[in-house]
């Protein structure tokens, strides 16, 4: 851990979103001056950790800051974990390393400085509030065989979810997790070389947790978090449950394809019977959206006629009609 990360992690440990704390407690606490704690303070916020900030009061977390349990993590995950307060991209660093990499090594962060997501759109990632993380796995059987793959990332983030006891889910083909219809998670799949026989992958995946007025003011689209829940999940324990779901569904993917998972996506599709438009810049489709195939592309029926659509540029809405 960064040097400078230590004494915020203190200082974060001190803070809550229901009371407030003053600036000589957190100084004496955690061994520093009250200019030392307000550089700290002013940099976390620059980090995105939203704090309210009150004169004779002190301060205090806008929302709940769910934290990972670092030693945790390296212990309950059986392959590599690289675990980081903050990097530009978890999905990054997997690139870069693929080479070095095995079969479900994993890479999380608490920050990202240039998250992404699909079609090079800026993944909001402030320090601490949600799940960033990225695994990386090999297909033997070559890039052919990752057809449909973020569907199955879909429904294991569903299912690891639903054991926490979070209902309204929903799937939107080909890569989100909504709840109560506003995203909630996205997926992003990268790959870092392939061939006839062999396919290195980097499956990006990002789960909102505690979402802050402050940045939802800077997402583009409805958005849901955990944070309304009776009970949020912890965020580490839910990270190394998903981790293991995961490692399951995609063992079972790489020896049955796609139809294992059919039945779940149509129990969570968000748009299966409904009208659609598919967006294929500069075309568009509009139909009736009738579930996946197995090899992973959406259904589409049109004037009685059902054909399958895939591809990296497409996207999925309801109706305008």
């Amino acid at each position: 851990m960064n040097g400078h990360w230590v004494k915020k992690k203190q200082i974060l440990a001190l803070l809550d979103h229901r009371d407030y704390v003053s600036g000589e407690q957190i100084a004496q606490k955690v061994g520093l001056s009250r200019t030392a704690v307000n550089n700290h303070i002013s940099q976390l916020l620059d980090y995105g950790v939203d704090i309210y900030s009150v004169k004779g009061k002190g301060y205090k977390l806008s929302n709940p800051l769910p934290l990972f349990d670092e030693a945790k993590l390296l212990a309950a995950i059986d392959n590599r974990c690289f675990y980081f307060d903050e990097i530009n991209s978890t999905n990054a660093f997997m690139l870069q390393h693929a080479d070095e990499l095995k079969t479900a090594d994993i890479c999380i962060a608490e920050y990202q400085s240039a998250g992404r997501g699909r079609r090079g759109r800026n993944w909001v990632s402030p320090y601490g509030h949600h799940v960033y993380a990225s695994i990386f796995w090999r297909l033997n059987q070559g890039m052919n065989a990752a057809m449909g793959l973020s569907l199955i990332i879909g429904c294991s983030i569903v299912k690891t979810l639903e054991k926490y006891g979070v209902e309204n889910l929903g799937l939107k083909w080909p890569n989100d997790i909504y709840k109560d219809n506003k995203k909630l998670a996205g997926i992003l799949i990268e790959l870092s070389g392939h061939s006839l026989d062999e396919c290195n992958l980097v499956i990006g995946f990002g789960i909102n947790m505690s979402m802050s007025n402050k940045h939802a003011d800077a997402i583009d689209q409805p958005w849901s978090d955990l944070s309304a829940l009776g009970e949020m999940p912890n965020k580490t324990d839910l990270m190394i449950d998903l981790h293991q779901q995961l490692k399951s569904d995609l063992r079972l993917f790489e020896l049955l394809g796609l139809t294992p998972f059919i039945p779940q996506w149509e129990k969570h599709d968000l748009f299966i019977h409904k009208e659609v438009d598919l967006i294929m810049a500069p075309h568009s489709l509009s139909g009736i959206c009738r579930g996946i195939d197995q090899q992973g592309a959406i259904l589409l029926e049109i004037d009685g006629q059902i054909t399958p659509h895939i591809g990296g540029e497409i996207s999925l809405r309801a109706s305008a009609k």
